[in-house]
């Protein structure tokens, strides 16, 4: 059983980019419809998803906000630009998050470690790894005829810079390296299956500026993120398709008040979409009831959806205008974040969130909650997810930690 489940998240990532070929489009509705003429999902597909996990307790208790957030070395997922305002001199994370543990699958597990390094005041170099293992899997053939065992397996390593611009503004530079081996030496219908591999960067400006909101002294923070924008990349030798990997448009905004000398609040609120091209649908639904060919799914005859064949900057400059449904289209395809974080004397947090994405481009909805504790060098968050949607979530049900470090701590006793 559980290994017939494994399967289906390879069938899933190898299919997923042909499950548009016999979407039908309504252009009265502005949408992808059924068979009974209902509005459904026209989710956006990309290669190597696990690239949008949040990867960390703290943002995912507060409904995956995290591109203006308050910096630590987890900022290295969200927007590097923050960490040259973190008050620690230094900082290390590791975060470990069960996958699928609802469906009792206990070897399905993302790992996700950081740290950053503030060289002066004006600058801050940082690193992660991201390691994501689809456990064992007996392979067969259509026969049912064992292929042997294979570890599906997916990977980032990311590097940045980052630098103070002046005393509100900074910008940051990432470089990453990205593969996926999911059934590296295969052969799926005479087609041998190869790692795929990526190098991508991120860019990241950040503001933060002194406010007096309500009496209370605080914080706002104002973010700007362009991730994983990067080559497309194949799991075959053929190259003839290659696939977007999940390039990014986040803005965020935080508001910290600091409501006296032991208690603080902090409201997060990010939006994000997706910047790779809206899949195309390959038929149209006429107003008699009919369905004619789309003309504007393969242009050039050679069987292939165009929306798959964009270029890199077409399909990213292009993904902010190419729905279907057009403008209202392209709105839905923007996620929402909120979240909420409650401090007591720097040391005892509590945490509440909520996601919403469009019920046309995934339907994925959900509360968080989570809690965090800071003792001297050491710190522990968790988080747990409720979801709100008929969609099952792989985190449904599960708690996720994370544990950080800020070694900056011995160096001040040794100082002293």
């Amino acid at each position: 059983m559980y290994n017939k489940l494994k399967n289906l998240i390879l069938i899933i990532a190898f299919v997923v980019p042909m499950a548009s070929y016999g979407q039908v489009f309504d252009p009265v509705k502005g949408c992808v419809v059924d068979n009974n003429g209902k509005c459904i999902s026209n989710t956006l597909l990309t290669a190597v998803p696990f690239l949008r996990i949040t990867p960390d307790a703290r943002s995912g208790a507060m409904g995956d906000a995290g591109v203006a957030l308050s910096p630590n070395s987890n900022a290295m997922h969200f927007n590097a630009s923050n960490l040259v305002f973190a008050e620690d001199q230094s900082g290390f994370s590791f975060t470990y998050t069960p996958w699928l543990r609802n469906l009792n699958l206990d070897d399905i597990f993302l790992l996700y470690v950081s740290g950053f390094y503030k060289l002066d005041e004006n600058q801050a170099i940082g690193g992660g790894i991201r390691y994501f293992s689809l456990g064992d899997i007996d392979f067969t053939d259509q026969q049912g005829g064992s292929l042997g065992t294979g570890r599906p397996r997916e990977g980032e390593f990311t590097v940045a810079y980052a630098r103070k611009l002046g005393d509100k503004l900074s910008a940051s530079l990432s470089g990453k390296y990205v593969f996926s081996n999911l059934a590296s030496g295969l052969q799926v219908n005479g087609v041998d299956i190869n790692t795929a591999s990526a190098f991508a960067a991120d860019f990241g400006l950040n503001y933060r500026t002194k406010t007096n909101l309500g009496g209370y002294k605080g914080e706002w923070s104002y973010g700007l993120a362009l991730t994983n924008i990067g080559s497309k990349i194949s799991y075959t030798r053929d190259n003839i398709v290659r696939d977007f990997i999940p390039a990014n448009f986040g803005l965020g905004t935080a508001l910290k008040l600091d409501l006296d000398q032991y208690n603080s609040l902090t409201f997060a609120l990010d939006f994000n979409k997706l910047m790779v091209p809206t899949p195309i649908a390959k038929k149209i639904l006429m107003e008699d009831g009919t369905l004619k060919d789309n003309p504007e799914w393969d242009k050039d005859g050679n069987k292939i959806a165009d929306y798959r064949e964009k270029s890199l900057f077409s399909g990213i400059l292009g993904s902010f205008g190419d729905a279907q449904g057009g403008i209202s289209e392209e709105l839905k395809e923007v996620s929402i974040s909120f979240g909420a974080e409650y401090w007591y004397d720097k040391q005892f947090a509590f945490r509440g969130g909520y996601y919403y994405e469009s019920s046309e481009k995934g339907n994925r909805r959900f509360f968080t909650v989570g809690a965090g504790i800071k003792y001297n060098v050491f710190g522990i968050d968790l988080s747990y997810l409720i979801p709100t949607s008929v969609i099952p979530n792989p985190l449904d049900n599960t708690l996720r930690f994370s544990l950080l470090f800020d070694f900056s701590v011995f160096k001040a006793d040794g100082a002293q």
